[in-house]
């Protein structure tokens, strides 16, 4: 192992931490070396790096020192849009100025979101026909008067203003309704027969991305280059993964395909409108897989059934013929694209269909009229991430939740490591929390068993005297919407605290109304139990209902686990528990987001403890000082709701 790019990015952590005026922290100087080594090695790099250590710059400061020295390009894969924008506005400047100043080499960093993030100035233009009326209602002397028009027009205005059309660059933020109508997606975008290219802002984007030295991307779009496209951000030598437990789920997800009456109307429609293509066989097809698809229950197909079988067999068949008379119409190069684009986008979703079955999930869904959905996906995501997403570049995977029952084995299998090739290892950076000192872990093992009837009344009454013990300051995370709902309910009835409840407000609204009130309670279910960054007193009690194991009727967690006990293993092992003691290893992270937070972790589900799987599960958290004697909790909390 060379040192040179070990010692330069040292130097470089160094620069860094100056220039923030911080200090230096451990967890990070141990990312960063790790990382250096792994990327000169060209190996891959897994590091679980607790909340506090600066993962950001643990591995931006490596990744830059090595693209830099070496000449080389480097792409930043992260979970969310959010995620995205910290890095371009917050952690990449200062290391682009470090780096520069170590090597002398001044790096370019871009961010690449899929198309449809950014404003399309010839649809705001009227280049894009849709059905029904761009504003809600419209008085020709006074321009849109409802809600979506005024978003429309604050729209218009800022397109003549912004130079990025980055919908994260609009604030306040609209409607996705809203920005509906200002975006396209990559399909619907006329490329060169555009008549804005030249001022296109998804064009401009992607211009730039191709030429920085690091993208930075999302998992969804770092999915879509694995599975099909591969040219999304040209050639690249090493790759880091951030927020890598969420990885292959946002592939797997983004990956899928959906077919319904309705999509194939529409597909029909556009035949007819762009090209005056007769698409009746298409529209008869598509009614077919409605009759077939209304019969069938909601969740897993776990065989085709003959009759939707047959329906899809017209449907492909109507499906190519179109594609055939699109390939020989005459019409405007514009019109044609949008045809093309529609009818392939129809001919993936049956080419995912046509795959083996046993590399693939497909499963019925249905809305409050009763309308199906079939949905198809694949298996097992891990040979796109790790041959052509990672393959052997050497790549650096970290998260705060990376080891599960105590090693790495479940997220590397997941991320292709062992397609890859390359030679991979674990580590655990650390934390700066005294987690032992700063938090206590309760498992309230005197409550019964969960039910599948939603919260028990027994722990009803536990949320509730926790709640008042605390004096608020308490983020209630329950596995479902039920239980969310009973829980906001009895806190209402039965204390005088202010609570909140996902679904009444946004979440970023809810969210910044508990940090900014020290004694509110918040409670909401999964879409709380990660991201959600809540340091101080406004936070000191975390409560959990129950292990978030999976919901038994979840498609793809039942395929997943029947294709592990195909293979001979234990899928409640390898996918459900998993898979809990992820979220629950991310719940509890809510807790402590500084060195000087103070809180409890109330755990309301006994088999955490009464279970034998329960100590994987527990191996998955941080090491709070742990109890399960409610009086010791409820002294604490008294105390932590003291101001300090």
């Amino acid at each position: 192992m060379s040192e040179d790019l070990v010692e330069a990015s040292g130097r470089v952590l160094d620069a860094v931490v100056a220039r923030m005026g911080g200090s230096a922290r451990e967890g990070q100087a141990s990312m960063v070396a790790e990382g250096a080594a792994a990327l000169e090695d060209r190996h891959h790099l897994l590091v679980q790096a607790g909340t506090g250590t600066g993962k950001s710059l643990g591995y931006l400061v490596p990744l830059l020192t090595h693209c830099a020295t070496n000449g080389v390009r480097g792409v930043v894969s992260t979970a969310t849009l959010a995620l995205q924008r910290q890095i371009l506005v917050k952690d990449a400047p200062v290391a682009v100025d470090a780096v520069a100043s170590a090597t002398g080499v001044r790096l370019k960093v871009a961010v690449l979101k899929g198309w449809s993030n950014y404003a399309c100035l010839h649809k705001l233009d009227g280049g894009y026909p849709t059905e029904g009326t761009l504003f809600e209602d419209r008085d020709i002397s006074v321009g849109p008067t409802g809600e979506l028009g005024k978003e429309i027009v604050r729209i218009r205005e800022w397109v003549s203003e912004t130079t990025t059309g980055d919908r994260d660059d609009l604030v306040p933020g609209v409607s996705d309704r809203a920005w509906y109508h200002a975006s396209v997606a990559k399909p619907e975008c006329l490329g060169k027969h555009c008549p804005l290219l030249e001022e296109c802002f998804a064009h401009s984007a992607r211009l730039e991305a191709a030429e920085a030295d690091v993208v930075v991307t999302n998992h969804s779009l770092f999915g879509i280059n694995a599975c099909g496209e591969g040219e999304l951000f040209g050639e690249y030598d090493a790759v880091v993964i951030d927020e890598a437990h969420e990885l292959a789920d946002r592939v797997r997800s983004q990956a899928a395909a959906d077919l319904t009456v309705a999509r194939v109307s529409r597909v029909a429609r556009s035949l007819r409108s762009h090209l005056s293509i007769d698409s009746t066989d298409l529209d008869e097809a598509g009614a077919g897989l409605g009759a077939a698809m209304a019969p069938l229950e909601a969740g897993l197909l776990e065989y085709r059934p003959s009759a939707l079988v047959d329906a899809m067999i017209v449907l492909d068949g109507a499906a190519r013929r179109a594609s055939h008379e699109v390939s020989e119409a005459q019409g405007e190069p514009a019109a044609k694209l949008l045809a093309r684009a529609a009818i392939d986008e129809l001919i993936g979703a049956l080419d995912a269909w046509g795959r083996d079955p046993d590399q693939s999930i497909a499963y019925i869904t249905k809305d409050e009229s009763d309308n199906a959905r079939l949905t198809v996906g694949p298996l097992d995501v891990s040979a796109a991430i790790g041959g052509s997403g990672i393959g052997e570049r050497p790549a650096i995977l970290t998260s705060a939740t990376l080891a599960l029952g105590g090693n790495f084995d479940f997220m590397a299998a997941q991320a292709g490591m062992a397609v890859s090739g390359v030679p991979w290892h674990g580590i655990d950076v650390g934390s700066p929390f005294d987690h032992g000192r700063q938090g206590i872990r309760y498992v309230a093992t005197h409550l019964p068993l969960p039910g599948r009837h939603g919260p028990s009344e027994e722990l009803l009454a536990e949320l509730v005297e926790l709640a008042e013990a605390s004096g608020g300051g308490m983020l209630a995370l329950f596995a479902s919407r039920r239980g969310a709902m009973a829980g906001a309910q009895a806190l209402r009835e039965r204390t005088d605290l202010t609570v909140y409840l996902q679904g009444e407000e946004t979440l970023a609204q809810l969210i910044q109304r508990f940090r900014a009130e020290r004694d509110s309670c918040l409670v909401g279910t999964m879409s709380l139990w990660q991201g959600v960054d809540v340091a101080g007193d406004a936070c000191r009690l975390v409560v959990i209902d129950k292990i978030p194991f999976p919901r038994p009727d979840d498609p793809v967690s039942r395929a997943r686990s029947m294709d592990v006990e195909r293979r001979g293993g234990n899928g409640f092992v390898s996918v459900s528990l998993t898979h809990a003691a992820l979220m629950l290893a991310q719940g509890v992270g809510r807790l402590l987001r500084s060195t000087d937070d103070r809180g409890v972790v109330a755990i309301l589900d006994p088999r955490v403890v009464t279970k034998r799987y329960g100590g994987f599960i527990m191996r998955s958290l941080p090491p709070m000082w742990p109890t399960t004697d409610p009086e010791v909790v409820r002294g604490a909390l008294r105390r932590l709701s003291e101001p300090r």
